[in-house]
């Protein structure tokens, strides 16, 4: 695909990302659950934790469409792509969910966009094999994240805590999927840089 014809089509979804919800094909998790009564806290508790599992799937978005526009082999490309849909019903499930809350969505939205598309592509670029073990390593940090989440949500809000538990599997599943199609192991110094810049990310996005 040409370049310019690829920078369109990336121009396109980030539009879509930041200012279109997003779609999902499978069922919101914890639909058939009733809405219960929160305290004030508990509701704000939730919202925070919400936004900033909302802000890491933009992060995701984004990340994938920098690693897919410099990954070079087509299989790697559809790996990218699959794990991609998957974090798109995150989105929605998410954003979803934040509505309900009465929340609001982080305000650096944009800035965590525009940084996460340098970094896939920069990953992307390195070679399909560190690439892939990027979207590995992404993975397993998000899902350790989400095990957090789920001890801090409050014990009866079971909308948000069946929206997180589902995207756990999901997150494992790339992560598993990723290894599976030749990723490779990332130094710790990496990996302890990535964890650093989650930190920074989640801290931030649950105020702002």
């Amino acid at each position: 695909m040409p370049n310019l014809d690829k920078f369109i089509i990336g121009f396109d979804h980030a539009l879509r990302t930041l200012l279109t919800p997003a779609q999902t094909l499978r069922p919101v998790p914890g639909t058939e659950l009733p809405e219960v009564e929160l305290s004030d806290s508990e509701k704000n508790e939730s919202t925070a934790l919400m936004r900033v599992n909302h802000v890491g799937e933009i992060c995701a978005q984004a990340l994938y469409q920098g690693q897919a526009l410099t990954a070079r082999d087509a299989e790697v490309q559809r790996t990218l792509a699959q794990s991609a849909r998957e974090e798109t019903e995150h989105l929605a499930w998410t954003e979803r969910r934040i509505a309900e809350l009465h929340g609001r969505k982080s305000l650096l939205n944009p800035l965590w966009y525009g940084g996460s598309l340098a970094i896939g592509a920069l990953a992307g670029m390195l070679g399909d094999k560190w690439n892939l073990g990027f979207l590995a390593e992404t993975e397993r940090q998000v899902e350790i994240h989400l095990a957090g989440h789920l001890k801090r949500l409050p014990h009866h809000d079971g909308k948000s805590r069946a929206i997180v538990a589902q995207m756990q599997v999901d997150e494992a599943g790339h992560a598993t999927a990723a290894m599976s199609h030749g990723g490779i192991e990332l130094p710790m110094p990496v990996k302890l840089a990535m964890k650093l810049g989650s930190k920074v990310m989640t801290k931030t996005a649950y105020w702002v």
